[in-house]
């Protein structure tokens, strides 16, 4: 999984600052590690120097292997709470996503599964015809 950390203007965009994110991003998500591709973090100041309840933004787009990418934003009074915000929301839709490939998996390994025992028991009856027709 590769990460990449971008910032706006109006935050420094420092190797520490790139460290950090990027190591709280694999501790959250080392898990997906061979389904993710790619996640890129947005880090953003959204009223310059002014201070606010919701004044830093991060975005962060995660890009699971063959599927579309998925994208989240949260607003907070730090980045760190930012940061912390957008992963939890991340984690979530991965969650949920993932969850529905597993089960989309599940049911199509079902459905064949279903349908080679059902050939088998065809190919017995025509078996077990031929073998009676032989020993009529």
């Amino acid at each position: 999984m590769q990460i990449q950390v971008h910032s706006d203007n109006h935050i420094q965009g420092s190797a520490r600052l790139a460290d950090w994110v990027s190591a709280t991003v694999t501790d959250k998500f080392d898990r997906y590690g061979d389904d993710l591709t790619r996640v890129v973090v947005h880090l953003a100041d959204d009223n310059a120097h002014k201070s606010g309840a919701t004044d830093k933004r991060c975005h962060i787009e995660a890009r699971p292997k063959g599927q579309a990418p998925l994208s989240v934003t949260h607003k907070a009074e730090s980045l760190e709470f930012a940061l912390d915000g957008a992963l939890e929301k991340l984690s979530h839709a991965l969650d949920h996503h993932m969850g529905k490939l597993r089960a989309k998996r599940a049911a199509a390994q079902r459905e064949e599964n279903i349908g080679i025992s059902h050939a088998d028991h065809l190919l017995e009856e025509d078996f077990l015809e031929n073998q009676m027709a032989r020993s009529a």
